[in-house]
């Protein structure tokens, strides 16, 4: 609807996956898994509700649809976010607690190697007006982390369940493995 779902799909096509845009509920019908790209969490929110897609895409998480949430993506499936509007809302699909824009505006993006559990070499992060998980419940694996201001570890790539989710844009670079790592939590 809204963000980069483009390259989503680019990178899932190179992996061999099949993929659908989903614009309305009728999109929905046979999906296996589903990516809520980058963008802006609150238009995102909005285009969701005014589609008509927000409460079966709610259904289909809460049944265990396997979902990769990335950057906006990540503040749509978090549990709880921090810093959001009042009428913003939330699949709260995973156990953590973040702060839009997180990192600082626009200008405060960057890029960053992160080291990633299973991955023998960095992935390159690219954090655009990210997301920052404050809190993280014991049930999220952590996967990656990133150093924010003052050397404190921030989250940048958790799971739980079904539910993976980035506060960096893994479709902007050509490493596929981020995606490769979802496609094969996929029955």
């Amino acid at each position: 609807m809204q963000g980069a779902s483009r390259e989503h799909t680019a990178a899932l096509k190179r992996l061999g996956a099949t993929v659908h845009q989903v614009r309305l509920p009728e999109d929905l019908v046979g999906i296996d898994a589903l990516v809520i790209p980058g963008g802006e969490s609150t238009t995102i929110s909005m285009l969701l509700e005014s589609s008509g897609t927000f409460e079966p895409i709610a259904q289909l998480l809460h049944e265990g649809l396997p979902v990769l949430g990335t950057c906006a993506g990540m503040i749509l499936l978090a549990g709880d976010v921090l810093d959001g509007r009042p009428d913003q809302k939330s699949f709260a699909q995973i156990d953590i607690a973040v702060r839009r824009n997180g990192f600082g505006r626009q200008v405060a993006s960057f890029e960053s190697d992160i080291r990633i559990k299973g991955f023998e070499e960095p992935f390159p992060g690219v954090f655009i007006r990210a997301p920052v998980v404050q809190t993280v419940d014991r049930s999220v694996e952590v996967l990656a982390s990133v150093e924010l201001d003052g050397g404190k570890q921030s989250p940048a790539l958790c799971r739980q369940g079904n539910v993976m989710v980035s506060s960096f844009h893994p479709e902007l670079t050509d490493d596929l493995r981020i995606h490769q790592m979802f496609l094969t939590n996929i029955n």
